[in-house]
């Protein structure tokens, strides 16, 4: 049997019909692959054979017994009884609904048969009611074993998903390995064949420290640094120089309220040599929140802009995009080019204007949100891409953005989620990266207090006061409304408890909101005609409200590290003290009292980010999903953080030229092979 065999459908598998596929579908399990890949979770040990008197009630267990008599009452719903017994004692085996032909050729009078299942005592005797397995001493290695255990859908009968899984895995075709043999020994590594049959047969499925779980592991994470390799080499394409003289941003600099930090000078001389180079940049900034990103990316968009080209600047949100026009129009107060705003909500006759000055190349730098990327606009000659907040889009969609501007196109990329080494080179490693751990000289450490939930009436002089020396304040509930089954405060009753207080003071927002509903509010805080916004964590990311230095969390404990540093984040953002206080409800978790007791000490999103990796594990951290390349299936950074490492090494000693015969299988096993193909060079 060839290795296709494995990309088939599973409706080519015996057993697999229309209806069953359907619920496979379901689970995501539409090839054979997909079973490959979808471990056991657990097991049931039926190896044990137990002797009639050693029977514990309630677990399940297998014994050897001979059949003694066989009872079919001629009254109907009464249970079908067959006798059995081992030298130690007599079991009764119950079954109901069943066929007498059935049960007579399972249980063969005087014969032995093994069976498993669920032991039950009733009115003094050993029984066992439709039993898991019943077969014959020839097929006892079928039964006496660890049996996996697979996560289920309705509609699916376990049993019948084992049958098919086994057939699979009987089937698996030999595969010649894409490793080398001294590389599997050198690395305490197993031949994949062997690894695959491990997994699914023994106990090693769900130990993610196994040999046959690593190898999966090492598998899934080469694959992912293969794709990006090649990502990496097939938009690295030779560009036209950008050419500028530095001088331009000097000038701008000099008329900013501010210095810039080591770390923006470092990071904005990275992107000049890119622009300079005749490779196409394509770089990420990494820096914590308030760090100072935008800025360079705006002294870089006006070496661009100097060059003779045009520059886009997308941005998540509508009005964290109309903020960045408003200061970027300050900025560039003395420049002699156009800028403009562009959003979905644009009056159709002002995006007529838009659209024709922007393909003749009179407007230099257009701003907005996701509208930029529209089929209907066109650049007369886009030289550089700027994305904020750039975490929704994958290794596909960063294709498609650099080819947005034909080869001239540089791209930068921006995030202000902090994320350890490891994650940050298997999300981009197919991306030059750069990162501002400085923040700005004037901005203060943000004050970080606990207080439990009793206390909460201590914090309405508090805020008052806030009120009365004209700053703002966020409050942050986990929830939109009150819940049945958590436990958790919600937004819309703590608006009424706050607005009681501090009247036509306070606004409510929420996901629920449609999104002028939400601008509309969020324009008012701006404005400053509301003091205090009741909100959810939509104010994790993308808004810059100066005025906002207090910020309090219920329920903090339930959020993790990583999340409540970005909504920490959203205060104290100007030269004024910020404050962030920290609501908990008694009995916290030791897990929970470390995570606050991290915030409390630190101010460092990058340290904040390490420690929040290794207390919730991978997920928490970047509180999103990758869109171009899915989160990793087997993957751990923690627990295997060595095998980041080795992969990432793996890749670079062959990165020189992918071999599509020895990896093709390895790309399209993880679904990586789509995701390349699709990048054009």
């Amino acid at each position: 049997m060839k290795k296709e065999y494995i990309f088939s459908e599973i409706n080519n598998l015996k057993g697999v019909g229309p209806q069953l596929s359907k619920y496979l579908k379901k689970k995501k399990i539409e090839k054979i692959k997909d079973i490959i890949l979808n471990l056991p979770y657990s097991d049931t040990d039926r190896s044990k054979i137990y002797k009639l008197k050693e029977l514990e009630v309630g677990k399940i267990q297998t014994i050897k017994v001979l059949v003694k008599k066989l009872n079919f009452p001629r009254i109907s719903n009464l249970p079908n009884k067959i006798l059995c017994e081992d030298e130690t004692g007599k079991i009764e085996i119950i079954y109901f609904n069943s066929r007498e032909g059935y049960l007579r050729k399972l249980f063969p009078l005087n014969e032995f048969v093994i069976i498993s299942g669920k032991i039950n005592y009733f009115k003094k005797k050993y029984q066992m009611t439709n039993p898991d397995y019943v077969t014959s001493l020839e097929n006892q290695e079928y039964v006496a074993r660890n049996i996996p255990k697979y996560n289920l859908i309705k509609g699916i009968n376990e049993k019948k998903y084992r049958y098919i899984s086994e057939q699979v895995i009987g089937d698996l075709p030999k595969i010649d390995d894409w490793l080398d043999i001294n590389f599997i020994k050198a690395n305490r590594l197993i031949h994949w064949n062997e690894c695959i049959k491990r997994l699914h047969t023994s106990k090693e499925g769900k130990d993610n420290r196994s040999k046959s779980f690593r190898r999966i592991v090492f598998d899934e994470l080469c694959a992912n640094f293969l794709t990006l390799s090649e990502s990496r080499k097939r938009i690295r394409i030779n560009k036209s120089p950008k050419i500028f003289t530095e001088k331009n941003s000097e000038l701008i600099k000099k008329n900013l309220p501010f210095f810039l930090t080591n770390d923006q000078e470092k990071v904005l001389k990275e992107i000049n040599l890119d622009l300079l180079s005749d490779k196409r940049m394509f770089r990420i900034i990494q820096g914590d929140v308030g760090s100072g990103k935008t800025i360079v990316s705006v002294l870089s968009i006006l070496n661009v802009i100097k060059s003779g080209y045009q520059c886009a600047l997308m941005s998540p949100t509508e009005i964290l995009a109309k903020q960045h026009y408003s200061l970027i129009k300050k900025i560039f107060k003395n420049e002699n080019f156009e800028i403009e705003f562009l959003s979905g909500k644009t009056e159709y006759k002002s995006r007529k204007v838009i659209l024709t000055n922007l393909t003749n190349g009179k407007i230099k730098l257009l701003i907005g949100t996701h509208a930029l990327f529209q089929k209907k606009i066109n650049f007369q000659k886009l030289g550089l891409v700027v994305i904020d907040e750039q975490h929704k889009f994958g290794v596909k969609q960063r294709s498609d953005l650099a080819k947005k501007g034909s080869n001239e196109c540089d791209v930068l990329l921006m995030s202000a989620t902090p994320i350890p080494r490891t994650m940050m080179m298997s999300l981009y490693g197919d991306m030059d990266i750069s990162k501002i751990t400085q923040k700005p000289a004037k901005r203060k450490k943000i004050i970080t207090l606990s207080k439990p939930e009793k206390k909460i009436n201590e914090l309405w002089p508090f805020i008052k006061k806030q009120i009365l020396n004209d700053n703002q304040v966020f409050w942050v509930c986990p929830l939109i409304k009150e819940s049945a089954f958590l436990d958790y405060s919600s937004a819309k009753k703590k608006f009424e408890i706050i607005n009681n207080k501090f009247p036509n003071k306070v606004g409510l927002i929420h996901g629920a909101l449609k999104n002028d509903e939400k601008n509309e509010i969020l324009k008012k805080f701006l404005l400053k005609k509301i003091s205090i916004l009741v909100t959810t964590t939509v104010i994790e990311v993308g808004i810059d409200f100066p005025n906002a230095n207090l910020i309090v969390i219920e329920n903090a404990n339930k959020f993790g590290l990583a999340q409540l540093h970005q909504l920490r984040g959203r205060v104290g953002r100007g030269e004024k003290q910020g404050t962030c206080i920290l609501l908990f409800k008694e009995g916290l978790s030791k897990n929970a009292v470390k995570r606050i007791k991290v915030l409390k000490e630190s101010n460092d999103g990058f340290f904040i980010a390490d420690e929040d990796l290794k207390l919730r594990g991978f997920g928490d951290l970047i509180g999103f999903q990758q869109s171009g390349i899915k989160s990793f299936k087997f993957a751990d950074p923690v627990i295997h953080e060595d095998l980041f490492k080795l992969a990432e090494q793996y890749v670079q000693s062959v990165s020189g030229y992918i071999n599509k015969g020895k990896y093709s299988f390895l790309l399209k096993l993880f679904d990586r092979a789509e995701i390349i193909n699709t990048i054009d060079l």
